[in-house]
């Protein structure tokens, strides 16, 4: 029969000990304290998480995550070609780290209707062309049906756009072009779409590709660029390299951070924001375990001075108050654990907690928990916590004499 070892066996008496009326409720009210801490450290990572995943998800599902164009190009929407049968197309659908390979052009054009005008940048398409991230944009219709015998006249618009010119799915729009000679088109809406991002809502329209081509007198294999969707955003640096160095000299790659670097770098700073939180939120857990260390071991000095007069330890003792403070940190931690995560399911399904799309550019709080970075908060909390407490733990217990113990009230 396998006998409890004493530090487990005191620690347990310690914490069922209900003749403690002092230190019980302070017990509890640390045990809530840590859970509160853990709640606000567990919904700050998912956050701001959730945030940096939804901007970004956004502004790749309109372009991609590289994207390959002519070596001289300047930044403007009208666009030096490339002939879209380059070396490297087939290299990329192979790589196993990239989803797919699309074409695309861009032309600047004018919408007009009986009494609005508006600037449009026309984006091209064709069959290469991924839905699966843009369709996260739509609120109204489909996505345009493209054919590689005949040209669709379809348009996806954005509802900003689409209200302020007072349109629908399914009116005409009819587009200018100031060129030599001028030139018109007329489409048909097919869809909105809508990101909450002033850049592209204001300006963007997915058109067929062919459209572009024939506006700029280009042959069926020119477009402006060929974007490349990866599968792991965490690679793309290594994989936008791994583009540059494979593409031919007369073309660059770049990764969606070099081409909005302000947007990235803005949420990159986010993360400094989140060490200064969780750096608050650890230190006042800090302080918590610290002071309810020192109110159980005020409560328990006669306790100590007994054992140590039995012939106790003191490292010995002191490991059964150690064992005490972890049980705590423990129990708080669990309880803030399934608050935490209770509470971020609950948003990321119900949408609890809504947003100004115009000032965050998304209409609720966004959840994103990474399993591996919650379990890191975890053990560096628990670690951290208990690492503080050795300190006191030893200094207290080698001031404490079993003559004074046994003596204090």
């Amino acid at each position: 029969m396998s006998r409890t070892p004493f530090h487990l066996f005191l620690s347990n008496r310690i914490l069922k000990d209900k003749g403690n009326t002092f230190s019980r409720p302070i017990i509890r009210l640390s045990v809530c304290g840590i859970s509160l801490g853990l709640v606000v450290m567990i919904l700050t990572l998912g956050i701001t998480a959730g945030y940096q995943k939804a901007i970004r998800d956004r502004v790749i599902s309109m372009g991609s995550h590289i994207r390959i164009s002519h070596f001289d190009q300047n930044y403007s929407f009208e666009q030096i070609p490339i002939n879209k049968n380059q070396e490297i197309v087939p290299l990329l659908q192979k790589h196993p780290d990239i989803v797919g390979v699309q074409n695309y052009a861009t032309k600047v054009g004018v919408v007009k209707t009986a009494d609005q005008v508006e600037g449009i940048v026309l984006k091209g398409v064709d069959k290469t062309f991924l839905p699966e991230s843009f369709q996260q944009n739509m609120v109204e219709g489909t996505i345009l049906q493209l054919s590689d015998t005949a040209t669709s006249n379809q348009i996806v618009m954005s509802k900003r756009m689409a209200d302020k010119l007072q349109l629908k799915v399914g009116d005409k729009v009819q587009t200018y072009f100031v060129q030599d000679p001028p030139r018109a088109r007329s489409f048909v809406i097919c869809g909105l779409y809508e990101t909450g991002m002033t850049e592209y809502d204001e300006r963007y329209a997915l058109v067929d590709l062919q459209h572009i081509q024939k506006l700029n007198d280009w042959d069926s294999s020119q477009v402006s660029g060929i974007e490349v969707l990866i599968r792991d955003y965490d690679k793309i640096d290594e994989l936008g390299n791994y583009v540059h160095t494979h593409a031919d000299y007369n073309l660059k790659a770049e990764t969606i951070k070099q081409l909005y670097p302000d947007i990235f770098d803005w949420l990159v700073l986010l993360d400094t924001n989140v060490a200064v939180l969780l750096s608050i939120t650890m230190i006042v857990c800090l302080i918590t375990m610290v002071s309810i260390f020192f109110i159980i071991i005020l409560e328990q000095t006669q306790t100590i001075g007994i054992l140590k007069s039995m012939g106790m330890r003191t490292g010995n003792v002191m490991r059964s108050f150690m064992l005490v403070a972890g049980r705590i940190l423990l129990r708080g931690m669990l309880i803030g654990n399934a608050l935490g995560l209770l509470l971020g399911f609950l948003q990321q399904k119900l949408l609890l907690v809504k947003l100004d799309p115009e000032t965050y550019y998304v209409s609720a709080v966004p959840i994103h928990f990474n399993v591996g970075s919650i379990l890191l908060l975890n053990i560096g909390v628990f670690a951290i916590c208990m690492l503080v407490l050795v300190i006191p733990a030893w200094i207290v217990g080698r001031k404490i004499t079993p003559v004074e113990a046994i003596r204090f009230e």
